[in-house]
C-alpha cells in the first residue's frame, strides 16, 4: 500500500529544486510558523483520501520519531486499504520541494512529520491545495487546508517520573535532552511532578547536550555519563539519534543505572539489560482522525492530540519493572485520565527548571 522514497532521491530533487513550491517559508528558531504568501486562493474540499503522503527529516531506522511516524503511516495505510508515499531523510532545511512533490504526486493529506517543517507545510498546503498537518504550531491552522497535531507528553513523563522514582536506590534522577525542544519540556516536567508525586525529596539533574543535537550519539553519551557521576542511577533520556549515545553511557555503568527512553521502544537493541521503561508514542490514531477529518469536511478545525486516553501515549512494560510498581503506575494512569490528577505543562526549559527547583 505504500511506495518509499529514499533520502538520497528526496535530496536530490531538493537540490535540483524540482517542483519548487514558490514562497515557502521558514521556521524561526523557536518552530512557529509564518504567514504563508502568495498562492493562498486554493480551498480544498472535502474528498475521500485514497491516498496520502509522510515527510520525515531523517531515516526510518531511528527506533524513535521517524520511525514511529512512519510505521503508524503504514499501519492507517493498511487498515483503510488506502496508499502512502513515504520520503523519509528528508533533512530539516529546504524540505519545499520535498513537501511539493508529494502534493503534487497526487496525495490527499501530506504530512509534515516536524515541527521544523510547519511553516512551509502552511505554504505548501496554500499553493497545492492539498491539505497538510503540521505539528505544534495551532496558530498556523487553515480550515480545510492546515491540520495541527500536538501531544500531551507530559502525561507519559509524570508516569515515567513515577517508575523512576520508584525505582531509585540513589534518591537522584536524571534528565538528559538534546535540545530545548518543547516536548522534551513537556515531558521533563510531567517527569519532575511524577517522581516528586512519590518522593517531594528526590533530587533530579537536568541536562542538555546542545542546541538542537537531535542526532548527536557522542555529547548524549558525554553528558548523560556527567548526570550518572553526579548519582543518577535513572536517566530519563530525550533525543533521537543522541539517544544510542545515552544508552550506551548508562550500559557502560555496570549495571548500576536504568534508563527509560522516549517515543520508540529499543527493547530489541538493549543488550545489557538497561532499559526500564519508554514514553511511547502511537501517531496512527492522529493520522487517521486527520484523514477522517478531510473526509468529514472539518480538518483545521480542531488540534490532534496524543495522549493517554486515546491510547497515542503510553508507557512501555519491561520485565524490570516489579509487579506492585507497575500497579502504581497504572493507578496513576487511571487518575490522570479520570482528571483527577492535574500533570503540569512546560513547555519552555525555564519552566522545567523551576518546577525543579520547588
Amino acid at each position: 500500500m505504500h511506495r518509499l522514497a529514499s533520502r538520497a532521491g528526496w535530496a536530490a530533487l531538493a537540490a535540483a529544486g524540482a517542483l519548487l513550491v514558490a514562497g515557502c517559508g521558514s521556521s524561526d528558531d523557536d518552530g512557529s510558523a509564518q504567514t504563508a504568501s502568495g498562492g493562498g486562493d486554493a480551498e480544498p474540499a472535502a474528498a475521500t483520501v485514497d491516498r496520502f503522503a509522510i515527510a520525515a527529516p531523517e531515516k526510518r531506522d531511528d527506533f524513535g520519531w521517524n520511525q514511529q511516524g512512519i510505521i503508524a503511516a503504514e499501519e492507517v495505510a493498511q487498515e483503510l486499504g488506502i496508499e502512502v508515499d513515504i520520503a523519509d531523510g528528508s533533512g530539516y532545511d529546504n524540505v519545499g520541494p520535498v513537501l511539493g512533490q508529494l502534493a503534487n504526486d497526487g496525495a490527499k493529506l501530506v504530512i509534515a512529520h516536524a515541527s521544523g517543517y510547519n511553516a512551509t507545510g502552511v505554504d505548501v498546503a496554500a499553493q497545492s491545495g492539498v491539505p497538510v498537518l503540521i505539528w505544534d504550531n495551532p496558530s498556523g491552522m487553515v480550515e480545510g487546508s492546515v491540520g495541527d497535531a500536538e501531544t500531551a507528553s507530559q502525561q507519559g513523563g509524570y508516569l515515567a517520573g513515577v517508575l523512576a522514582a520508584k525505582t531509585t536506590e540513589t534518591g537522584t534522577l536524571g534528565i538528559v535532552t538534546s535540545a530545548d525542544d518543547t516536548n522534551w519540556n513537556k515531558q521533563a516536567g510531567g517527569f519532575v511532578a511524577g517522581a516528586r508525586s512519590v518522593d517531594p525529596e528526590i533530587d533530579i539533574l537536568l541536562a542538555q547536550i546542545g542546541q538542537a543535537a537531535y542526532a548527536d550519539a557522542a555529547g548524549g553519551k558525554r553528558v548523560t555519563k556527567t548526570v550518572i557521576a553526579g548519582g543518577a542511577d535513572v536517566v530519563l533520556g530525550m533525543g533521537d539519534g543522541s539517544s544510542f549515545g545515552m544508552l550506551q553511557a548508562v550500559e557502560e555503568a555496570g549495571g548500576k543505572v536504568k534508563f527509560i527512553d522516549v517515543i520508540g521502544d529499543k527493547s530489541s537493541i538493549d543488550e545489557k539489560n538497561v532499559l526500564l521503561s519508554s514514553i511511547l508514542w502511537n501517531f496512527a490514531p492522529t493520522f487517521k482522525s486527520a484523514i477522517e477529518s478531510i473526509e468529514a469536511g472539518t480538518f483545521g478545525t480542531e488540534v490532534f492530540e496524543l495522549d493517554l486516553a486515546n491510547g497515542g501515549i503510553s508507557l512501555l512494560q519491561t520485565d524490570l519493572i516489579e509487579a506492585d510498581v507497575w500497579e502504581e503506575v497504572e493507578q496513576a494512569k487511571e487518575q490522570i485520565v479520570a482528571g483527577e490528577v492535574e500533570v503540569p505543562l512546560t513547555t519552555k526549559k525555564a519552566e522545567v527548571q523551576a518546577l525543579i527547583k520547588e
